[in-house]
């Protein structure tokens, strides 16, 4: 009985068709998916720097994705973190948008001047930092129903004709009159349950004749920051003992205290992003190389994901 049954099974398989037990190809097409940086809203009210996965390749269809990913209750909210928030208002449509030399134009319905008065400059923070992370964007405009954004509607702050990393973010008045004034942004760092991210801070005050980079070094040695929970985790015995500064350079040499673990001679990421990003931001430089004893050990370029 096993026997015949065998045969039966054999003489059945061998005259099915050959197209009833060829296996089905089904063509499939694979989305790549980057990590890209985003500028959202955190409890305390920063502007902060984090990351959300994009699709888009080109200028264009980044930016409208990253567009719909500051707005409140668009498609794209579930796929931030759960402890920042979009600040763009719910509604908002970008009705056009275009790309010239550097200069991206923006012209939005009229719903994104329903934001709160102390969420204004916000805002625009948001906009500036996390669309001119994309490279090939440097400067922005902002349009509501085709006329150009020239001052805020509530806090009535006056905007410069276009917009770069040059207006700061989460800003920080030391000054004492409108002379000389210089804006140094340093990145400091916020943390949740273990999940790392950055906080620019745009510090303006007279100028005292130091040099920034000596002023971003100081103010990562310092802690805590403004009375804020805002860390650094630059230890205080790091020494930069020289600089060098190149048309889209900088060079830092530290003493070996920058190590995390000397042995490895590894310097930690937290460090060297938040070194890397101020310097990057207040000198507008792609390129940060760290040297200890003149060896360089990093080398951190524009674009870098933390």
């Amino acid at each position: 009985m096993v026997s015949t049954m065998a045969l039966l099974i054999v003489m059945v398989l061998y005259f099915l068709p050959e197209e009833e037990y060829m296996p089905i190809h089904q063509d499939i097409e694979y989305v790549s998916v980057d990590a890209t940086p985003i500028y959202l809203l955190n409890p305390d009210q920063y502007i902060v720097r984090t990351t959300i996965a994009t699709t888009g390749k080109d200028e264009i269809s980044l930016a409208k994705e990253l567009i719909d990913a500051l707005t409140i209750g668009s498609d794209k909210s579930e796929y931030l973190n759960e402890h920042f928030e979009p600040i763009i208002p719910q509604n908002t449509k970008l009705i056009d948008i275009s790309l010239e030399n550097g200069l991206l134009k923006l012209n939005f319905s009229q719903e994104i001047l329903q934001v709160k008065k102390e969420m204004e400059e916000k805002l625009i923070e948001s906009l500036i930092y996390t669309l001119t992370d994309i490279n090939g964007i440097e400067q922005i405009m902002i349009f509501v129903e085709g006329e150009k954004l020239e001052e805020l509607p509530q806090s009535h702050i006056h905007l410069p004709n276009t917009l770069d990393r040059s207006y700061g973010i989460n800003k920080i008045y030391d000054i004492t009159n409108l002379k000389d004034i210089t804006k140094t942004t340093v990145y400091y760092i916020g943390e949740f349950d273990d999940f790392i991210y950055y906080v620019p801070v745009t510090k303006l005050e007279n100028d005292h004749g130091d040099n920034k980079i000596e002023i971003i070094i100081d103010e990562l040695k310092s802690s805590p920051i403004y009375e804020t929970n805002l860390m650094s985790y630059l230890a205080s015995s790091v020494e930069l003992e020289s600089y060098e500064e190149l048309e889209n350079q900088v060079t830092l040499s530290f003493n070996n205290a920058i190590f995390d673990d000397f042995t490895e001679q590894n310097i930690l990421e937290e460090v060297k992003y938040s070194i890397s990003l101020s310097i990057q931001d207040t000198l507008h430089v792609d390129e940060v190389i760290f040297k200890v004893d003149d060896e360089v050990i990093e080398t951190f370029k524009a674009n870098e994901k933390p």
